[in-house]
C-alpha cells in the first residue's frame, strides 16, 4: 500500500478542524464511485438497490455524465468537491459552475477517456455547467437526500467523539486515534492511499470532512496548492441507510414518559453510558436500556469509543427535543 504524507507545522496543529455537518458534493460524488462499483457489498447493497430503482424512473443523461466524472475507479475532477459545499448542496454547485475555464480543462485531464460532450465543459461551455450542475440535483434527490438524516447523524456522532479526543488528548491526541488507515508519526500524518501523495500544510491548516459514502480508504484533492481537505470513512454498519420509519412502532411508543424524556435531554451534547446513568440518577444497566430504546427510535446514536459507548442525538431526536420545550424543563426537574 502506497502511503499520502501530510505534513503539518506547528501552526497547522492548531489549525484542525472538523467540517461543521455532512459535505453534500464529497457525498454524492463518493456515491456515484459506489454506485458504479461492487465495494461494500454488505453494507451499501441494500442502498443501490434502492437508489438504482429510482434512478431507473429518471432520465438517463444525469447518470452518464456523473459517471464519466467520477467513474468507478480512478480520480475525479477537484472542482467537483468545492470547500462551498460546507454550506449546502446549491452552493457547491454554484461554486463548482464559477470554475475558471483553465482550471476545468486542466482539471478533466485526470479523466481516462473524453466524449464528445466534454469538449464544451472543457470550454466552460455555460450550457453544459448548467447540464452538469442539473445532473448533480437529480441524482441527488434520488441517492443522497432520502438518507440524509442519517448520513447526518452518523457524522454527528463522529464530531462528538472526535471532540472528546482533543479535550482529553489535544490536537496530537486527534490525530493519533484516526486509524486504523491513519498513522501520526510527528510532524507527519501517514495515510493509507491509492499512490504516492505529500501534502504540505505550510500553515493552512486542514479540514477533516468524515463520510458515509468514502470506502475503506482516505481521501484527497489531487491538486496540493488547493484548501487541505482529507476525507475519512466513519464507522457505520449494513443498516446505515435505515430512516426512523423502519423501526417498530412499539419502540416510539416506549419514549413516552418523563424518564425517557429526560434521557433525551441527558444525551444533547453527548455522553457515554455511564454519564447518562448519573445525570439520570439511575444505575448504568438502567441508563443504558433508555439509550437503547431511543437508538432504536431512531432518535439517537451509539458509538464506541475505546471501552466506552458514546450516546449523541439525530436530526430527528434534536428535532423532538426542540419541539417540545415542556419535555425539556421536565427533564431538568426530574434530575433536580
Amino acid at each position: 500500500m502506497r502511503v499520502l504524507r501530510v505534513h503539518f507545522t506547528s501552526e497547522d496543529l492548531n489549525r484542525v478542524r472538523f467540517a461543521e455537518r455532512p459535505d453534500p458534493m464529497w457525498e454524492t460524488v463518493l456515491s456515484v464511485h459506489l454506485l458504479g462499483n461492487a465495494h461494500g457489498r454488505a453494507v451499501f447493497d441494500p442502498w443501490r438497490t434502492r437508489v438504482r430503482a429510482r434512478l431507473g424512473r429518471t432520465p438517463a443523461w444525469p447518470m452518464r455524465l456523473l459517471r464519466h466524472l467520477a467513474p468507478p475507479v480512478g480520480d475525479f475532477p477537484d472542482f467537483l468537491t468545492p470547500p462551498q459545499a460546507s454550506q449546502g448542496m446549491e452552493a457547491g454547485i454554484d461554486a463548482m459552475l464559477s470554475t475558471p475555464r483553465r482550471r476545468l480543462r486542466r482539471e478533466l485531464q485526470v479523466l481516462p477517456t473524453a466524449p464528445s460532450w466534454s469538449r464544451p465543459l472543457a470550454d466552460g461551455s455555460l450550457e453544459t455547467l448548467a447540464a452538469l450542475g442539473q445532473a448533480l440535483r437529480t441524482y441527488h434527490r434520488s441517492a443522497i437526500a432520502p438518507y440524509w438524516p442519517r448520513v447526518q447523524a452518523l457524522v454527528d456522532a463522529e464530531r462528538a467523539k472526535r471532540a472528546r479526543s482533543v479535550l482529553d488528548r489535544g490536537g496530537e491526541g486527534l490525530l493519533s486515534c484516526l486509524g486504523p488507515t491513519m498513522r501520526w508519526r510527528p510532524p507527519v500524518l501517514e495515510v493509507d492511499y491509492p499512490v504516492e501523495h505529500d501534502i504540505r500544510l505550510a500553515g493552512r491548516g486542514l479540514v477533516l470532512v468524515p463520510s458515509v459514502f468514502c470506502w475503506r480508504l482516505p481521501v484527497t484533492l489531487i491538486d496540493p496548492s488547493l484548501p487541505p481537505v482529507l476525507v475519512y470513512p466513519l464507522s457505520r454498519g449494513p443498516g446505515w441507510w435505515a430512516a426512523p420509519g423502519h423501526t417498530r412502532r412499539r419502540n416510539l411508543g416506549n419514549l413516552l414518559g418523563p424518564t425517557r424524556a429526560a434521557c433525551l435531554h441527558a444525551i444533547e451534547d453527548g455522553c457515554t453510558t455511564g454519564e447518562l446513568a448519573r445525570r439520570l440518577g439511575v444505575a448504568p444497566p438502567t441508563a443504558s436500556e433508555h439509550a437503547t430504546v431511543l437508538r432504536e427510535a431512531g432518535l439517537s446514536t451509539s458509538t464506541r469509543t475505546g471501552s466506552a459507548v458514546l450516546h449523541t442525538l439525530t436530526p430527528l431526536g434534536a428535532a423532538l427535543l426542540h419541539a417540545n420545550p415542556g419535555q425539556r424543563g421536565g427533564a431538568r426537574r426530574s434530575r433536580a
